[in-house]
């Protein structure tokens, strides 16, 4: 295996979700908000994108956090300090639009929390103010909460089972919110398909700009194989070329989650594989 991408750092956040520091000089200095890499472990290993949650370019390291769910992530997991990812790709897909738009909701389920971490650090220097809102199932699975408490100018929490914060999901806050008069000129909300949908939803009503990062099935994210073409505003996308990142009220977030769902019976083919394999 070319040894390029080198394993600096990585480490547990919660159970099943790590986050891997990786020395990737070329891509550290390009990176911007809202762009991610598509990286491969191994020879073996498919293609899969990741969202570069933090950037180092002087010290040319990337950060990524990622949820072990498949084969291919569990590989990644299964690394240590000292070991090399075989390929990176990066980075991909259009940055952030980023300017003063005032008051911005940022809103994270899940995994999806640590990726808004860029978005409020690239938002704050323009003068926004920063409402951000995370969620997860249960306490323990919460991330990045006192990181984003410090650049944040509110932070509201909930968990599904009321471990902490509020008892309920991320669109039951910034719902309870709006009905209490609170104004936002943005709305950018990233994690699971169901959870981006409830949050257009809720701020369809309110005609508030809305944007979510899509992160489909990808395969060579330069828009030529099609595999994470997404439908906005009744047009096809490309989440790579032409995102990832789309106006909520336009996406059909139907046809995302079930393409998402498309390949799972070769996943759990390929998860049974492994099993046996170890």
């Amino acid at each position: 295996m070319p040894k390029k991408f080198k394993v600096v750092d990585i480490e547990e956040l919660a159970p099943n979700i790590k986050r891997i520091v990786i020395n990737a000089p070329l891509i550290a200095r390009k990176a911007q908000a809202g762009q991610f890499v598509i990286l491969r472990v191994d020879e073996r290993g498919e293609r899969f994108p990741l969202t570069i949650v933090d950037w180092k370019p002087n010290e040319g390291l990337i950060t990524l956090i990622f949820q072990e769910v498949g084969v291919s992530t569990k590989k990644l997991g299964s690394l240590k300090p000292g070991d090399y990812i075989m390929d990176i790709v990066g980075p991909l897909g259009n940055p952030t639009e980023v300017k003063n738009y005032g008051t911005v909701a940022v809103i994270g389920g899940g995994v999806g929390t640590a990726l808004i971490y860029p978005w409020i650090r690239a938002l704050k220097p323009h003068g926004n103010y920063i409402v951000t809102i995370i969620g997860a199932r249960t306490k323990s699975l919460l991330l990045l909460e006192d990181t984003l408490r410090e650049i944040s100018d509110e932070i509201y929490i909930s968990t599904d089972d009321g471990s902490k914060g509020i008892k309920g999901f991320t669109s039951d806050v910034l719902r309870e919110l709006l009905e209490k008069g609170r104004r936002f000129d943005l709305v950018m909300a990233v994690g699971p398909v169901p959870m981006m949908k409830a949050v257009a939803d809720v701020t369809r009503p309110y005609k508030i700009k809305t944007i979510v990062s899509l992160n489909p099935i990808m395969v060579d994210g330069t828009g030529m194989c099609g595999a994470c073409r997404v439908k906005v505003g009744g047009e096809i996308k490309f989440a790579c070329v032409d995102g990832p990142e789309f106006d909520a009220h336009q996406v059909d977030f139907k046809q995302l989650m079930n393409r998402l769902v498309f390949y799972r019976e070769e996943e759990m083919k390929a998860a049974r594989l492994k099993f046996k394999e170890e």
